[in-house]
This record gives C-alpha cells, sequence and structure tokens, in this order.
C-alpha cells in the first residue's frame, strides 16, 4: 500500500547527532522501513513511500557549524531551513546560488523553503543553474547516516579537494533512497548588488532565435527562462546581475540590441536580485495542485512550447529555463475543478517529452486527481542503481518505493 504523510508533528527529531544514530540504528536492528525528511515540506513531492514507513526528521540538527567568509564556504547541519541559511550568508554580503524550491513563501514562512538537506536530497535546480550550476555544484563536502546508523563523511571544507568517495553527487537528488544527510559544506557567492530584469515579447520563432543567438555570446545572465502564465502569451524573462549599476545597464544594453535584431519588444522588470527572491508569479499554487518538472535540451523547449500536448494543459503556469533546459509547469487551479482528471494529458505530455529526447517527472499529484501517474519511468540504468541501492541499503529500509529511475 502507497500513501503520503499528512502530519508530520509527531516525526521523531533527534536534537543531536547521538541521539538520531541510536535511533537509527535501532530502526536497522528491527528492520524497520523509514523515510529520511528534513522539515517534512515536501513529503507528498515525488512517488508515494510503501506503508508503514517512519519518517525521521533532522530538524532538530539545524546549527551553522562554521562559516568561513573569507573563502566562501559554510558547513551547516542539514535541518537549518534554507530561509535562515540565507538569511545568516546576507548578513556577510553573500547568498547560496540555487532556486527557491516551488511553493516558498520565505517571507511570511521561513519554513515553507524546507531544510537544506531536503533541498539536496531532492537535488532539483532551476533558472540559476545559467549561470551558477545546480545545488550538486555547491556541495563540496557531506555528512551522512547510513542505513545502520554509523556516520560517514566526504569531502571537505575546502572548494578544491578530492577527499574520500564522491558521496555528494550520489545523494544529491537520492530522495532519501540511500542514507540520511545529516552535515553539508556549501559553497557561497558574493552579492552582486546591482540587478535588472528584462522581459521579451515576440513570436515563438523570434524568441527561439534570440535565446539560440545570446548562447553563442560569451554573456551569461543570472538566468533566462520561458515564461507562460494563464493570462499571458510565452515570453522570456532575463534576469542581469553585476557589480555596479553602469555595468548592468550597459549588459541590458546589448540585450536590448540584440532583441532589436530579432524585431522583440522589451520591457524592463523591477527584480529583487536572485538571493532574496523565491518565485515570482506563482499564482495560487499549493500542494492540492499538480506541479511537473521537465528537463529537455534547449534547443526542443520552443519545440515542447509549439506541441499540441503542452498546449492542451489549460490552466497552467511554466517556468523553463532557457538555457539550462529544465523547469516546472503547475496548475493553478484545484485539480478536477471541473470533475475532470488531467492525467491522460499528462502522459500524453510525457511521451511528447520523450519523443524530443526528455523526461517529465511529476512532483506532486492532488489525492483527488483519480488515477495515479508514476512520478518517474524505469531509466536505462536501472539495473545499476537497484545495486548501489543493495550496497548502502541492503535491507531496503529506505523511502521505499522511492527510488530516482526505477518505477515505483
Amino acid at each position: 500500500m502507497n500513501t503520503f504523510f499528512a502530519d508530520t508533528a509527531n516525526v521523531p527529531a533527534p536534537a543531536t547527532a547521538k541521539e538520531l544514530a541510536d535511533l537509527v540504528a535501532g530502526l536497522h536492528a528491527a528492520a524497520t522501513p523509514w523515510l529520511p525528511c528534513g522539515l517534512g515540506s515536501r513529503l507528498q513531492w515525488g512517488p508515494p513511500v510503501e506503508m508503514p514507513s517512519q519518517p525521521i526528521s533532522v530538524s532538530g540538527l539545524n546549527r551553522i557549524l562554521d562559516h568561513a567568509v573569507d573563502d566562501l564556504t559554510i558547513t551547516v547541519e542539514a535541518g537549518l531551513p534554507l530561509a535562515e541559511l540565507q538569511m545568516a550568508l546576507k548578513e556577510h554580503h553573500q547568498w547560496l546560488a540555487v532556486n527557491w524550491p516551488r511553493g516558498s513563501q520565505a517571507n511570511t514562512d521561513p519554513n515553507s523553503a524546507g531544510s537544506v538537506g531536503g533541498l539536496v536530497a531532492r537535488g532539483l535546480a532551476g533558472g540559476l543553474r545559467q549561470r551558477h550550476l545546480g545545488i550538486r555544484d555547491q556541495l563540496i563536502g557531506i555528512g551522512l547516516l547510513r542505513s545502520d546508523g554509523i556516520a560517514a563523511h566526504a569531502g571537505g571544507r575546502v572548494v578544491k579537494n578530492v577527499a574520500g568517495y564522491d558521496l555528494m553527487r550520489l545523494l544529491c537528488g537520492s530522495w532519501g533512497s540511500l542514507a540520511l544527510i545529516t552535515e553539508l559544506t556549501l559553497r557561497c557567492q558574493p552579492i552582486r548588488p546591482a540587478h535588472i530584469g528584462l522581459r521579451l515579447d515576440g513570436s515563438l520563432e523570434a524568441l527561439e532565435a534570440w535565446r539560440a543567438a545570446l548562447l553563442r555570446t560569451s554573456f551569461t545572465p543570472e538566468y533566462c527562462d520561458w515564461i507562460k502564465t494563464d493570462l499571458e502569451n510565452w515570453h522570456l524573462n532575463i534576469g542581469v546581475a553585476s557589480v555596479s549599476d553602469q555595468a548592468v545597464n550597459d549588459q541590458i544594453g546589448h540585450l536590448k540590441a540584440l532583441a532589436n535584431q530579432h524585431q522583440l519588444g522589451t520591457k524592463q522588470l523591477d527584480w529583487l536580485g536572485p538571493h532574496q527572491e523565491p518565485h515570482p508569479s506563482e499564482g495560487s499554487f499549493d500542494s492540492s495542485h499538480w506541479l511537473v518538472r521537465v528537463a529537455l535540451q534547449p534547443s526542443n523547449i520552443h519545440r515542447l512550447i509549439a506541441s499540441k500536448e503542452l498546449q492542451a494543459l489549460n490552466g497552467w503556469h511554466w517556468q523553463l529555463a532557457a538555457g539550462a533546459g529544465i523547469g516546472d509547469g503547475w496548475q493553478i487551479s484545484p485539480a478536477n475543478a471541473k470533475g475532470i482528471s488531467q492525467s491522460e494529458d499528462l502522459n500524453a505530455l510525457r511521451h511528447e517529452i520523450a519523443r524530443l529526447g526528455g523526461q517529465l517527472t511529476l512532483l506532486q499529484q492532488p489525492s483527488q486527481a483519480g488515477d495515479r501517474l508514476p512520478a518517474w519511468l524505469d531509466a536505462p540504468s536501472k539495473p545499476l542503481i537497484e545495486a548501489v541501492k543493495q550496497q548502502f541499503d541492503p535491507k531496503q529500509q529506505l523511502a521505499r518505493g522511492r527510488l530516482p529511475g526505477v518505477r515505483g
């Protein structure tokens, strides 16, 4: 039987590393299935886990252990809320160059963005990958608890190191299926104080030509995203940040000149900067709505946009990274508001994305949506993934049914 956890109030959250290790060791001895989690803000994402599975939270481990300000590195416990990490870094004019998870409302609810450990466990990236790469590329050290309660570390506290096995990238995006992340050392970025946004409007063909021309230049914006809301046509949003207003204005001038060559309209946007803005213009997205993740070659995104399969999803918002080829689509009205399930349309969209050489992951499916679709399909490397799982978790205790690349 598969289900989600709606109530996390009674989830064990040990306050010390030893208490956590003892708890995990006891679960291992009893061969009890359990689910690693951070703040429990996104336990409904991904495939449902098999029941019974006991969630174990690292929310009690939420300290900043070390901040080497001059070296631009910081070591934190995995239960630290992402919003608190960003606020602490901001005091030193630094930030962690990653996108906020979808659904974050960091200005009103710091816990809504989840924990740093949860961010790494999901391993998702957004438009900021255009310039800063993904969360896996910000990782330089990791601490974890194996399924038997034994602690392990990999990496170090310097940006250039080859200490130990590369467990950082293996655990990043593992969805809690291999181990419980307890500690992280991350590479920070200085905040660039000047920033401007730019919107480009025009035909799909002209926007794609502009995007391709931009990527052929040496200029790298903070992000360049395809945007679609239920009330507007597809357009491109670009963010530029630098050390001075003059530098930013010069860069925007070059972007506008390139837009004029492709007969695109431009509009300058007020933009708070990537270091302090979760997700603008999300609409009314919440946990009762569909949320999907797209991964595709950037040069094929405009073909997906033009497809009848994507256009069939009315009332959706989309934000797709034009340079990285990844992004999200989310429904802004409750599922089955008109008594119609969108499972069939999403299944057709998944097949079209696969035809274009990409993948569709269903991050969130409303419980009232009818027949459930698999969150992800079997990867070609499924046998290797299962072999790694067997080595890390021989009793198959962790996140049963939630192994990336293996259909649950």
